[in-house]
């Protein structure tokens, strides 16, 4: 006999503003005992100052899932895409305070 149990669905609302994105070439990441801080930042070249455009914090839990769906994404797009390359850059001199590293 089968179960006819459904689990319940989220329903999840996009938003226009959000939808549309905010873009980042640098993560800064710190995290203390009990949660994580992803700060997403857009460095342009020859401008001394950036600001954060977005803080997502999370959970160490949620943290590492967020890890693991990342690496699953990223072998997935590498399957049907090819290899991403990884340019190396120099070193970003940063006065943002804390433990902190770079993604």
């Amino acid at each position: 006999m089968e179960d006819n149990k459904k689990e319940p669905q989220l329903n999840i609302e996009l938003d226009q503003e959000i939808a549309e994105g905010t873009y980042s070439n640098l993560a800064i990441i710190n995290h203390s005992i009990s949660e994580f801080i992803v700060d997403f930042i857009n460095i342009m070249p020859g401008v001394p100052k950036a600001k954060v455009k977005s803080r997502i914090i999370l959970t160490p839990q949620h943290a590492k899932r967020l890890s693991k769906a990342l690496a699953d994404n990223v072998r997935k797009f590498e399957q049907a895409n090819g290899e991403i390359k990884d340019y190396e850059q120099p070193p970003i001199p940063m006065n943002f305070g804390g433990t902190t590293g770079e993604a």
